[in-house]
């Protein structure tokens, strides 16, 4: 037996037609490979309905609505470094509505954005933005070998591996 619970259309109507042509659900589920409730259902609903498509489930209700959606997608975009848990706590302190993490997230992917790990980068002056230029100009020529004495003292800090400890944000 098969571990559906729902047939696709070609699949239903060729059922509803072996039914119809006097074939016994029995046969009908070992011919299709389902489950004996799968086709007592469906005979059911054919001869309720005269109709053999699926009907659309209704679904749970979503806890946020459009309104709520728009303002995390705002919040987001114009506060970029929140996490998923503090637009959370954001929108229950402007909506008093409480939701998950996760259901921001999926309000979020819905909206087109997804997570991120933040940029870690050295800040630059305008001096060291306007004099880097003419240093690499100078250096373009350089051969590995030579690239291989040169040394950086800017104190950054060098990691081989991924840093796991940074929050993902939005």
């Amino acid at each position: 037996m098969s571990r559906r619970n729902h047939l696709h259309d070609v699949m239903r109507r060729r059922a509803v037609g072996m039914l119809q042509a006097g074939a016994r659900q029995s046969a009908v589920t070992r011919e299709l490979n389902v489950h004996r409730n799968v086709i007592h259902r469906l005979w059911n609903h054919y001869q309720r309905d005269q109709n053999a498509s699926r009907r659309l489930g209704s679904g749970r209700r979503r806890i946020t609505t459009t309104a709520d959606d728009r303002y995390l997608l705002q919040c987001a975009r114009r506060l970029r470094t929140l996490t998923a848990r503090q637009m959370a706590s954001q929108l229950y302190a402007a909506a008093g509505r409480s939701i998950s993490r996760q259901i921001v997230s999926r309000r979020l992917h819905e909206g087109g954005l997804f997570a991120r790990r933040p940029v870690v980068c050295v800040p630059l002056s305008t001096e060291h933005v306007r004099v880097r230029l003419p240093w690499a100009r100078e250096h373009r020529s350089w051969t590995p070998e030579q690239w291989g004495h040169a040394l950086f003292t800017d104190e950054s800090r060098f990691n081989i591996q991924n840093d796991f400890r940074r929050a993902m944000i939005w």
